[in-house]
Parts: C-alpha cells; sequence; structure tokens
C-alpha cells in the first residue's frame, strides 16, 4: 500500500540512520587497501585514498586546487525537510573540513517510488536546496535510481589554495585538539528511530554547516582537520594521529555533549555503528574512564563538528598531541 506523506516515519524505511550506516571502517580499509598511494606520486593528485581524509584534492595551479567529495545516507529524521537539511549540510562538510569553499553540488536520490510518495522526495531536495544556498553553492540537478531504502546526499566540487589545505596527516606534537560541535547526535538519532521523540538540539546541530569553524581554522593558521562523522570521535581522531605519526590525548570531561545523550546512552539507543567504531580502536587505546564515557567518544555521528589540531574561538579545546608512544589515542 503506497504511503502518504502525512505521518510517514521516513526512518522506518532504513535499517540504518544517517552516518551510522556506513560500512564499518575496518572493512572499509581492508576495501581500498592496495588501491592507494597515487597521491604520492608527486602529481596534482594533493589528497586522495591514503589517509582517510574527508574529500579528494586535485591541483589547478599554485594559487588553486579543487576539491571533490560524495557523501549520502538513509533517513536519519523522519521530517523530510529536515533530512534533505542535515544531508547536505554533512556532504558540504567534506569540503570545509579540507578548508575550501564549495562551489557546486549535485543531488544524489534513492527513492522507493511504489512505497513513498514523490512530494515527500521533493521535501528532501528543498530542504538540500536551502543548506546549499546558506553556504553559497549552486545545486545543478543530480542522479536518482528506484532503490527499495530512501537514500539522500550531494556531489560537492570545491576549491581551496593548495598551501591553505586541511588534511590528516599533518598534526604535530604539542597542538591542541579542539572540537567546533558537541557530540551525541548518534544515540539521540537513535532514541527518534526507536521511539519517534525527536531532540530539536541534534537536528539544530546536525544542519548548522561547518563554514565558519573552518575559515576560522584556515585564517589561525590550522593545518590538521577532520569533521567528526560516522566512525565518531575516537575513530576520526585515530586517523588523523595514526597518519600524522602522533598520539592523540583526550580530556573526556572537556567533550561537550548535547543535552539528553547520557540519558540516550542510559536508556540503550546505541547504534551498532557506534559499538563497530570502539572496537576498531581499542587495540591502540589506552584509556582511564569507564565503558559508557567511551561509548560516547565513538558515537557515531551525523553532520558533527570539526576536530581540529589547533584553537578557534568559541570551540572546547578537548586534548592535545603528543609524541607517538604506544597507543595512537590516550583517554584521560
Amino acid at each position: 500500500m503506497t504511503a502518504t506523506a502525512a505521518g510517514v516515519r521516513l526512518t522506518q524505511y532504513a535499517h540504518g540512520g544517517g552516518c551510522a550506516c556506513k560500512i564499518p571502517p575496518g572493512e572499509l580499509e581492508d576495501v581500498v587497501r592496495g588501491l592507494t598511494g597515487q597521491a604520492r606520486s608527486g602529481g596534482d593528485l594533493l589528497v586522495g585514498l591514503d589517509d582517510g581524509d574527508d574529500a579528494a584534492v586535485v591541483r589547478l595551479d599554485e594559487h588553486t586546487a579543487v576539491v571533490c567529495t560524495a557523501d549520502f545516507f538513509t533517513p536519519v529524521v523522519d521530517d523530510a525537510y529536515d533530512w534533505g537539511r542535515i544531508a547536505a549540510a554533512n556532504a558540504l562538510s567534506d569540503v570545509y573540513a579540507m578548508g575550501g569553499r564549495p562551489l557546486v553540488a549535485v543531488n544524489l536520490v534513492g527513492w522507493p517510488r511504489d512505497v513513498l510518495p514523490a512530494e515527500l522526495l521533493t521535501e528532501v531536495l528543498r530542504g538540500g536546496l536551502d543548506v546549499a544556498r546558506e553556504a553559497g553553492c549552486h545545486v545543478g540537478g543530480g542522479h536518482s535510481i528506484d532503490d527499495p531504502e530512501p537514500k539522500y546526499g550531494m556531489a560537492v566540487t570545491g576549491t581551496v589554495h593548495p598551501d591553505r589545505l586541511l588534511r590528516n596527516d599533518t598534526a604535530v606534537a604539542g597542538r591542541p585538539i579542539s572540537l567546533t560541535k558537541p557530540l551525541g547526535v548518534g544515540v539521540l538519532n537513535n532514541r527518534h528511530k526507536a521511539t519517534g521523540e525527536t531532540s530539536d538540539a541534534a537536528v539544530a546541530s546536525m544542519v548548522a554547516l561547518n563554514r565558519t569553524a573552518a575559515e576560522q581554522a584556515v585564517a589561525a593558521g590550522i593545518r590538521a582537520a577532520t569533521d567528526v562523522t560516522g566512525f565518531g570521535l575516537l575513530g576520526h581522531l585515530y586517523k588523523m594521529a595514526r597518519a600524522s605519526g602522533v598520539t592523540a590525548v583526550v580530556d573526556a570531561a572537556a567533550v561537550p555533549y548535547l543535552a539528553g545523550a547520557r540519558e540516550a546512552l542510559r536508556d540503550g539507543f546505541v547504534s551498532g555503528g557506534t559499538r563497530r567504531n570502539l572496537s576498531w580502536v581499542r587495540p591502540h587505546l589506552r584509556s582511564a574512564v569507564d565503558e559508557d564515557e567511551l561509548l560516547l567518544l565513538a558515537d557515531a555521528q551525523t553532520s558533527g563538528g570539526l576536530l581540529l589540531a589547533g584553537e578557534i574561538p568559541g570551540a572546547p579545546v578537548v586534548g592535545h598531541f603528543e609524541p607517538g608512544g604506544d597507543a595512537v589515542l590516550e583517554i584521560r
């Protein structure tokens, strides 16, 4: 029976939600192993697969490089317009995480056309367009397929100065670690999927662009950054520290969380993606905190903030980098 727009809970049409439905990081690294190394050949591909950066970067000349990325996922909230806004902000974030400015995006759509009404898809696309307009990014069409699960996102192209790139492999010992958005989106979204309870704070965080944070990071001379999405703070920080040959030390008490996140964790709304994130980093982790705190630090985020090797106004410092040791991550 065809659903009508009224009362449709989009999250019930997907096995997972948001960036929590990513292929687990360990499995993904196994898949691409042997396909890396192109960016180390000395050519114009400045950033490729090698260190798990947020986007590919190709140099055009001494002043300009092109940033290319794609990101899409299943519904993370039930409201179609909000899902579109969240997915667009998440895709645009990959360009900001490289220090770039998005120029043009195209939509990526999978839609169960015999199950969900077309007017819901219109709302998804309207949400994506509104956030892209806020970012000053053109939207020029896209591609759609008939799909059993609804999926939406964008492929985004932007530009960056080659000398002002933010990347994973340039963190150095002695630098502080800053986080520009609070954690907790994953457990709150998982609660929403299970119960229908909406977190306005989580939606507001996910639709917020990382543009200002990226601009401030570049202006401050920061050179190492990533965004915190499906692999959680621990997963993304592990990739940065490993690529840079340093140890990342996290002050657990300094990490900010959205209202209700700890309660959602207490009530058991932890995704499988979060548990896989923690399992992946655990062999490289030395921790003085309990399992619940580790689960929050590994919480699979959607459209999270930037994780910076440096300080910018308004972003809490949550740790620092030390010379590489026997652990890549240390939680105190």
